[in-house]
């Protein structure tokens, strides 16, 4: 059993057991191992799962899947996706597989997937993959192989630790919703001189707090919570899989992932003038707008929301680094290796704090221009109705502009296309509506660039266009 619909934009993604099965799970590994052999691909795979209490069973199915298409296994246990894409680098094999579910809640397992080292699955990949298993098109081939490899996880903390010790002594909040980040972020943080004021880290795959996921508000306020109580420098949060990375200051105020790509990329530049950083849609205007990056001369492109497609213009373009609003940053050569790591970004952000010893982290806040932005809003719509759902959106957002109509009382400057709709005012401020590739949602963000009233203004005249299309139902949170 495999629902078609599981084959996303750049990994896969099901509720298990009810989209998938087992023996589904096993043709998804015969279908992966097939693409392979069709792609040229060297047959030799590094394999790995996250701490959730099923995702074992789907890795062993994956694994046999990939040995029945003559595929060799190198099986590095349970992992971070980040230590997943590093095993590429370290045991040079051109393949990855990581059995994990992301941010998504417990019910959900996937695979994130890649061939060409640092990038992943695409959507020309997954819907040649999908074609492959669906219309039962993989070939068993000979020569499968299984070996355990040992000793990944300590050489991917020695490759984040590198020689690198802090100077200022710093206290901070190392939030792991216990998922898998738990067995690595807190002695991450102890090696490079970080005191570690702990929240949530003891791995329990049921999440009793909450659901690991920086961008989710209800974690964000547990770690603001945790820094109030604790006096903490600031509080750092990684998602299920660890490949992403949220920041609360020592204010408790909760600082969204693209602001803090926009403190990155300040301090950044100031050691890689004239870089290029690449930044999702989703993400503030401040990339393009803010004073000090222009000083700098950075060049600041926006594109698809996605760790995949974020990746490959990272890759494209040459750029320093990349940065969504979700908390996937991309940092490139010479900093990292191109993929998304959460605990790199953390290791970056202490070595940043480092570099600052006079300033806190609300200080460098407050330094940026002031904008007022949402967090990401996700109104449900069935993975079956939202991409037409969107397109219709789309075309009354973009009817709306050159019909000359305002929105929250703003002329409208421009609305880009890229991925969904970012309708863009006269005056900088713009709001967003996207499909979500994770999940059966849509995807809203607004900022303003004036005030709280105009941002609220923004989300209301973008929520009133979605509230034409019936198929469209609650947000998970909302302002």
């Amino acid at each position: 059993m495999i629902v078609p619909t599981g084959f996303r934009e750049y990994d896969a993604r099901w509720k298990y057991p009810d989209q998938i099965n087992l023996p589904g799970i096993t043709a998804l590994g015969l279908g992966l191992g097939t693409q392979m052999h069709a792609r040229g691909i060297a047959p030799v795979i590094a394999v790995a799962n996250d701490y959730r209490d099923y995702s074992l069973s789907i890795k062993n199915a994956l694994m046999l899947g990939l040995m029945q298409a003559g595929i060799a296994v190198k099986d590095i246990g349970p992992a971070v996706s980040p230590m997943a894409y590093f095993s590429q680098f370290h045991l040079d094999v051109p393949a990855v597989a990581m059995v994990t579910a992301s941010h998504n809640p417990n019910g959900w397992t996937g695979v994130k997937m890649g061939f060409e080292r640092p990038l992943t699955h695409g959507p020309d990949e997954m819907s040649e993959l999908r074609d492959i298993v669906l219309e039962g098109r993989s070939v068993p081939r000979p020569g499968g192989a299984y070996e355990f490899v040992d000793g990944v996880r300590e050489a991917y903390l020695d490759d984040l630790v590198g020689d690198f010790r802090m100077t200022r002594k710093l206290r901070v909040v190392c939030a792991t919703g216990n998922g898998t980040a738990s067995a690595f972020a807190p002695e991450l943080f102890e090696r490079i001189g970080v005191e570690v004021i702990a929240s949530h880290n003891r791995l329990d795959y049921t999440f009793p707090h909450y659901n690991p996921n920086p961008e989710a508000m209800e974690m964000l306020h547990d770690m603001a919570d945790s820094v109030r109580a604790t006096g903490a420098d600031f509080a750092l949060g990684f998602d299920g899989d660890g490949d992403r990375c949220g920041v609360v200051d020592d204010e408790g105020e909760e600082i969204f992932a693209d602001k803090v790509g926009v403190i990155m990329a300040r301090d950044l530049s100031k050691i890689y003038p004239g870089a290029t950083f690449v930044a999702d849609v989703k993400s503030t205007g401040l990339f393009a707008s803010d004073p000090v990056l222009i000083k700098n001369g950075v060049r600041a492109d926006y594109w698809k929301t996605g760790h995949s497609h974020m990746k490959r213009r990272v890759k494209e373009l040459g750029a320093l680094a990349g940065f969504e609003k979700s908390g996937h940053y991309f940092l490139a050569e010479p900093i990292g290796r191109g993929y998304d790591c959460g605990l790199r970004v953390a290791v970056e952000i202490c070595k940043l704090m480092d570099r600052n010893p006079g300033l806190s982290m609300s200080d460098l806040r407050r330094a940026l221009p002031q904008t007022w932005a949402t967090p990401t809003m996700s109104p449900y719509c069935a993975d079956t109705e939202k991409y037409a759902v969107l397109d219709r959106l789309v075309a009354k957002l973009v009817a709306k502009h050159k019909a000359g109509e305002p929105l929250a009382g703003c002329p409208i400057k421009e609305v880009v296309t890229v991925n969904g709709a970012r309708v863009i005012l006269d005056n900088g401020s713009w709001g967003l509506v996207r499909a979500s590739s994770n999940t059966p949602n849509l995807v809203v963000v607004c900022e303003s660039a004036q005030s709280e009233a105009e941002m609220r203004a923004i989300f209301a005249d973008i929520d009133a266009v979605i509230r034409t299309e019936p198929l469209v139902g609650d947000y998970d949170q909302t302002i």
